[in-house]
């Protein structure tokens, strides 16, 4: 059985990862949608380098898909919500080595609007 995933959104019907990915130049938006492929496919199993665990208790439960394509990388912030489903919180392109405690923030403020509005 593979993964699901599933795109957070807001009460007001916006659905930002969604928004993000359809605005790439096309060739973006299909490597975006391959490596989620992938994360449908191998769930947990997909791992380094493409799927990262963020680190430090406060981050506690985030995970960081890492998407390179030419000279564009890519981040979408996403945590596990049962035991086959997914849920994609935030995304990015990345300009620096580090990421960013802001794209953390969003992605941790999300999920636990996220798992209050649907526990």
């Amino acid at each position: 059985m593979e993964w699901q995933i599933e795109f957070y959104e807001f009460t007001g019907g916006e659905k930002p990862v969604f928004n993000f990915i359809e605005n790439l130049p096309t060739k973006d938006k299909a490597k975006v949608y391959f490596e989620l492929e992938l994360l449908e496919e191998y769930g947990i199993q997909l791992g380094p380098p493409r799927a990262i665990k963020i680190e430090g208790e406060r981050y506690k439960g985030l995970w960081e898909l890492r998407i390179k394509f030419s000279s564009n990388s890519y981040r979408i912030f996403y945590f596990l919500y049962t035991q086959k489903s997914f849920i994609l919180l935030h995304a990015n392109m990345k300009k620096k080595n580090k990421t960013s405690k802001n794209d953390l923030e969003i992605s941790r403020q999300r999920m636990l609007d996220y798992k209050e509005r649907f526990k």
